[in-house]
């Protein structure tokens, strides 16, 4: 599992908190190596050298590894594993200053859609949950009709959460074009998932760029199909 993609490690002082947040991730990233290193050797509350060390190993793929902590004294851990790594390893490693929950997340799902190492580390550091950004510049369609839309209901009965919200994620990531979804980039994950879409939601998929029609017409089936889960 991983090949061709970039890792990432968990690094809490809490072992069931890291666990814990490879076992949310993996819902949406299920081909990425995800590791939790939390807790101490004992299994008491606290980091371990050793197991970062481990983790950093097992995630790594030849891709690069995300290291994510949830606080501070995680973080000198963390770089003091990255200073007794091989120089090769090291040189693909990085400690990715971002909240450990949304960017842990937001980093699997850009891992899963075959984003490098940069798009990865920028992935956990854009991502916060708080106002929803708004789509790239020229990515909606322009007022008088230009550009590709359609408005499909969503019909699943748990709404656009966190698996269809990644399973539309990586279609969109499939196209180069730049896609809205309601007026937000359909490209990012937390953003859409903050969106707050619930069943019977109208969703209007659209782009301005001329070779956008593919995308809007392929995300709008997946919408319409209710993601298998209708």
């Amino acid at each position: 599992m991983g090949d061709g993609k970039v890792g990432v490690v968990f690094v809490s002082h809490s072992a069931l908190i890291a666990e814990g947040l490879v076992d949310l991730a993996r819902q949406m990233a299920p081909t990425v190596n995800l590791v939790p290193a939390g807790g101490t050797d004992a299994g008491g509350i606290g980091t371990s050298f050793e197991k970062v060390s481990a983790a950093i190993s097992e995630a790594d793929a030849g891709h690069g590894v995300a290291v994510l902590c949830d606080l501070g004294s995680a973080i000198l851990t963390a770089e003091t594993a990255l200073d007794f790594l091989d120089d090769v390893l090291r040189a693909r490693v990085r400690v990715v200053d971002a909240a450990l929950v949304e960017g842990g997340v937001a980093a699997a799902v850009t891992a899963e859609t075959g984003g490098d190492l940069d798009a990865v580390e920028s992935s956990a550091r854009s991502a916060v949950f708080g106002p929803v950004s708004e789509a790239p510049a020229g990515a909606a369609p322009a007022a008088g009709g230009a550009g590709f839309s359609r408005t499909v209901a969503l019909t699943n009965k748990d709404g656009l959460h966190a698996r269809p919200a990644a399973e539309f994620v990586k279609l969109a990531n499939t196209f180069a074009a730049r896609v809205t979804v309601n007026g937000k980039d359909a490209k990012s994950l937390l953003g859409i998932m903050a969106l707050g879409l619930v069943q019977g939601t109208d969703v209007t998929i659209a782009s301005a760029d001329p070779e956008g029609e593919d995308a809007v017409n392929a995300l709008a089936e997946l919408v319409a199909s209710g993601f298998g889960e209708s």
